[in-house]
């Protein structure tokens, strides 16, 4: 059993790992999935009709923010954690 003076010690390092666990996160996110929105988007030309200009450009990449953050999110556990884990294990290494 541990004392309370240990148990008080270890705690502050589940938040600090959750806080990093995070961050990985949200860089792999951005880097991977951001890269590869951008590159699908360019692949795709401009409609003949129906195009809104300088306007649909702006919101489309806000669009695009949106829909990384909710692939990160969906793909954590199949993608976002197992690089995470790998990277822990370099880094202890």
């Amino acid at each position: 059993m541990r004392s309370p003076g240990q148990m008080s010690a270890s705690q502050p390092a589940a938040p600090k790992a959750d806080a990093t666990k995070e961050a990985f996160g949200d860089f792999v996110g951005q880097t991977l999935f951001g890269s590869m929105l951008a590159t699908m988007r360019e692949s795709v030309g401009k409609p003949a009709y129906f195009h809104g200009g300088r306007t649909e450009e702006v919101f489309q990449k806000q669009l695009d923010q949106h829909l990384v953050e909710a692939i990160s999110d969906a793909s954590s556990e199949s993608i976002v954690d197992p690089m995470y884990e790998l990277f822990q294990m370099q880094r202890h290494a």
